[in-house]
């Protein structure tokens, strides 16, 4: 008869313990957050997406050297003389066009490297923390301010320019060479 009272004991024991702590978390704030509508704040420092002001960079790839897992893709075409694409807002001169900057957020390991290096600071981590997409192609993202018809254009006559300088370089060492040639059959 002691066993079967211990029993019936234990069993309204363990009912009130386990009563006693719904009643407890009854009366206190709730706390997971009802997440698409509310949020929590973030940390200062927080290492984030990626975000660059394009009309700050002035193309040094300081970025994309630093980065350990390659992720940042940057072309550049250089200005010409008579052309002025303005400062920086840290005063820095823009000496080339920007035709290609993009960042694969797939494989960046938000080190924050790139942004200790940039010396316009233009590249800098946001707040935005959700960047799942249903595309791989939709995670590279794209800051240059030129359209890529554009920059295909700019760097079309970039590498032309630089073909003819080596052309002229060549018919210059060719004709360097003919005439150092010459001067020796005239000696002889």
């Amino acid at each position: 008869m002691a066993a079967y009272f211990r029993n019936v004991y234990r069993g309204i024991y363990t009912i009130l313990v386990g009563m006693a702590q719904t009643w407890k978390h009854l009366f206190v704030p709730a706390v997971t957050l009802q997440y698409p509508h509310q949020k929590w704040e973030l940390p200062v420092g927080t290492r984030q997406q990626l975000f660059v002001n394009i009309d700050d960079c002035i193309g040094c790839y300081k970025c994309a050297r630093i980065c350990p897992v390659d992720c940042i893709y940057i072309d550049t075409v250089k200005a010409k003389a008579d052309e002025d694409l303005g400062k920086a807002s840290t005063g820095n001169p823009i000496r080339q066009h920007v035709v290609r900057f993009d960042i694969d957020m797939f494989k960046c390991c938000y080190c924050e490297l790139c942004t200790t290096v940039c010396p316009t600071e233009c590249i800098y981590m946001t707040n935005k923390y959700e960047t799942s997409v249903y595309e791989r192609s939709h995670g590279i993202y794209h800051f240059s301010k030129y359209s890529p018809a554009f920059g295909a254009k700019l760097l079309a006559e970039q590498a032309a320019e630089e073909a003819a300088k080596a052309a002229a370089r060549e018919a210059a060492m060719a004709k360097k060479a003919a005439a150092k040639a010459k001067a020796a059959a005239t000696e002889n």
